[in-house]
């Protein structure tokens, strides 16, 4: 059964506070909480060690306060968003290491297609503990790998067996294994479809197997003949290792500690948002011509606002600049900051690249191109901005 299940999806455990207890050993076994820092009055935590979760009832989303209060004993660590993507491109450097054909699905995910690997590694099954053990033994954290027959069963495969978990879930387990689970389970449903699956009397995966499709796709169009294939396994979507090429946009967003009043303050963070934008932008092999930036306050007032630069970039002193400027015309200065986010959209091959008549351009490529150099051998946080040092920095900060 299993050589018929070439899909693999592997899910680094609880990998925030994972990659906390890597480099720290003494505080694997303990209840490690990724969250705002202890002194900041809207701090939420965004990840919890299994130790936390099982032990405590920490839960994704609940608050500093809520947090300390169910596990004042817990282990309250700030985020660090750098050495997070620096863990994550090592696992997906070991993934790659079996196959070409791996697919991230996000920091902590990715999908493998190990079909071809049998002559060079074993079966599928044998090629899911040689990936476990070397992201154990490597990288220092643990994995759940499901595996199936299809991206989707994989998915769901992992799900079941958590931390540490190996799974196989294969079409003949279906009616046994996915039917019974509720429909909120089904990979791809959300509360607000679960609420309209409810409505129509559909409260497990089984319910919307045999629920007629012809309904849910008058009632849902295309997706809800979509959810009803799902609900039976089916899944045709290859393992595609160049599905981010068409992405549209690369950005990323923070939580900060706490307010940050004041434009000096506030595009320190913008920087080190920009700087890693810019990296995985080049990472990525683009250029982008559209900047745009996200600011929300304490109150959780929202701003998104964007501006197209005259020509296409991956450096992070132009998105920086364009960023500023949003900032300084949008919002006003005694306005705090509680989330900032930068994003560079309308991307292009980087092969685009348009030159500059004094090679301005040409030497920040080839400083960035350096320090991409350094950061891939000796990790991210190998050289960075002298502001980040500051009071203001919070990328990489070690609070």
């Amino acid at each position: 059964m299993v050589a018929t299940c070439p899909i693999l999806l592997c899910d680094a455990n609880s990998f925030f506070a994972s990659v906390h207890q890597a480099l720290d050993p003494g505080l694997r076994g303990r209840p490690v909480i990724v969250a705002g820092r202890e002194t900041t009055r809207h701090g939420i935590v965004l990840a919890a060690s299994y130790e936390a979760k099982r032990g405590y009832g920490i839960k994704t989303g609940m608050t500093v306060r809520e947090a300390r209060g169910l596990c004042p004993e817990g282990v309250f660590i700030p985020p660090c968003h750098d050495l997070y993507i620096e863990f994550s491109t090592r696992i997906l450097r070991i993934m790659r290491d079996f196959t070409p054909l791996v697919e991230p699905f996000s920091i902590d995910e990715a999908w493998l297609d190990v079909r071809g690997c049998r002559d060079l590694y074993g079966s599928p099954l044998v090629v899911a503990r040689q990936l476990k053990q070397r992201i154990r033994d490597e990288v220092g954290i643990t994995t759940s790998v499901g595996l199936g027959p299809t991206k989707l069963l994989a998915k769901m495969a992992a799900e079941m067996q958590k931390p540490d978990g190996l799974t196989v879930l294969d079409y003949p387990d279906i009616p046994a294994r996915m039917w019974p689970l509720p429909v909120k389970e089904l990979f791809g449903i959300g509360p607000r479809m679960e609420a309209h699956l409810a409505k129509l009397g559909i409260h497990t995966i089984g319910d919307l197997a045999h629920f007629p499709a012809e309904v849910l796709a008058r009632r849902f169009g295309v997706a809800g003949r979509i959810l009803h294939q799902c609900a039976r396994g089916i899944d045709a979507s290859p393992v595609d290792p160049h599905s981010l090429d068409t992405v549209k946009s690369i950005g990323h967003q923070i939580t900060l500690p706490r307010d940050y009043r004041g434009y000096e303050e506030i595009e320190v963070v913008l920087l080190e948002l920009a700087e890693l934008v810019a990296r995985r932008v080049r990472m990525g092999g683009y250029l982008g011509r559209t900047v745009n930036i996200s600011l929300k306050d304490q109150e959780f007032n929202w701003l998104g606002r964007s501006s197209t630069l005259p020509h296409y970039t991956d450096t992070a002193a132009v998105i920086y600049g364009a960023a500023c400027t949003l900032l300084r015309r949008h919002w006003p200065a005694w306005r705090p900051v509680r989330l900032a986010g930068v994003s560079l959209a309308g991307l292009v091959p980087a092969t685009v690249r348009q030159e500059d008549l004094f090679g301005q351009i040409e030497r920040q490529t080839d400083l960035d191109r350096v320090c991409d150099q350094l950061k891939n051998r000796y990790g991210e946080r190998v050289i960075y901005r002298a502001v980040s040092l500051t009071g203001a920095g919070v990328l990489y900060a070690r609070g």
